[in-house]
């Protein structure tokens, strides 16, 4: 028994580790709290495994960044 009791407490460690997380990542994917860090680590961790999950990204932040053109009258069409 003496010899299990190490790795017991390594696996519970374990267990109570990824539980903790998994009830983060619920968390933050419900309420849309995740930070600018957690947002970058996931980006940098999908650019290296999931190509085209980091090209989203990119390309959601892009559209993030953009600003809604302003209204021009030069282009409405006028009565002749």
């Amino acid at each position: 028994m003496s010899q299990l009791l190490p790795l017991l407490t390594v696996l519970a460690g374990l267990a109570v580790t990824l539980t903790l997380c998994s009830l983060l990542a619920r968390h933050v994917r419900r309420r849309g709290t995740a930070g600018a860090g957690l947002r970058g680590a996931l980006a940098a961790h999908d650019e290296v495994w999931h190509g085209t999950a980091a090209d989203s990204y990119y390309e959601i932040q892009a559209q993030t960044d953009r600003r809604t053109p302003l209204p021009d009258d030069r282009w409405k069409r006028r009565p002749r």
